[in-house]
């Protein structure tokens, strides 16, 4: 029996459906149910919510949201192979787990939430960890879907989405994590705690969207992002010339100086310089 419910151990699942993690579907499954139930609670109270989980395999995580009370589980599992691993559970907790076998990449829940806010908790693929990311923050309208992201992501990536300025993790997906959300690394796990174990240590991210962003275009905030963070050694009257506007005058329009490099920008500060580019690109049209 385990720690928190009455279904057999994890290690008896995955050995039961021979369900021998997949590198090409970036899985490493993580074993330790009380490990695994910190990272649930981690989403704060969990009962009356509604919870989507990307790539729950096994079900470990799936069995510690259920179990601390989460109302409704919406488990979205590419793998054919660990559907029947997931129905277990379901049977368990019935009319609490709703499985969806499809590729999350490419799934919009809302048609399931019928106008209700979620939350999305997940020890994510690591192949498609960023990708899910940037998707779940350009969503739109917003405010979100979702009130809450708890989730799991290599070390690396985890310092990048919280990163502010002058961090050398500092980038464009720094800009939009902390544009539209407060993000905060809360934990790291070994990799000795999965199966197979991965190379890297992994960290557990919570993501709480805001209401109210600073106002501004977010394409026109991921082009004068990716422009900057492009040449990232290189000033901003440099690296902003591939905008096709005039670098210099864009920077100090919006307030900053186009002699500051990338990476000590703040948030505010490419903020201001997406308001720009869009006034000069609608004006332009």
């Amino acid at each position: 029996m385990s720690p928190i419910d009455d279904l057999p151990p994890l290690r008896d699942v995955i050995a039961r459906h021979q369900l021998s993690a997949r590198k090409s579907l970036g899985q490493n499954f993580l074993l330790d149910l009380n490990l695994l139930a910190r990272i649930a609670r981690a989403a704060g109270p969990l009962e009356n919510s509604t919870i989507i989980e990307v790539g729950p395999g096994p079900g470990g995580l799936t069995r510690a949201l259920l179990a601390l009370g989460a109302r409704r589980v919406i488990a979205v599992e590419r793998d054919e192979r660990a559907i029947p691993a997931l129905e277990e559970i379901a049977q368990r907790y019935p009319g609490r787990l709703e499985i969806v076998n499809a590729d999350a990449t490419t799934f919009d829940p809302r048609p399931m939430l019928n106008g209700e806010r979620a939350k999305i908790v997940a020890n994510l693929p690591y192949n498609i960890a960023t990708v899910l990311l940037i998707g779940w923050l350009s969503v739109e309208p917003w405010p979100p879907w979702y009130d809450a992201m708890v989730l799991m992501f290599q070390r690396e990536v985890a310092e990048r989405i919280v990163a502010r300025e002058n961090d050398d993790a500092y980038g464009r997906l720094g800009v939009l994590s902390n544009w539209r959300a407060e993000t905060k690394i809360l934990f790291d796990i070994s990799p000795s705690a999965f199966v197979p174990p991965p190379k890297v240590t992994s960290s557990v991210v919570r993501l709480i969207p805001r209401d109210a962003p600073e106002p501004c275009d977010r394409r026109s905030l991921e082009k004068v992002a990716a422009a900057a963070f492009g040449q990232r050694r290189k000033m901003l009257r440099q690296s902003l010339k591939s905008l096709g506007v005039d670098p210099a005058e864009l920077a100090a329009t919006a307030g900053v100086d186009p002699t500051r490099r990338a990476e000590t920008v703040p948030v505010s500060g490419f903020v201001a310089m997406a308001r720009k580019l869009a006034d000069i690109t609608s004006a332009k049209s």
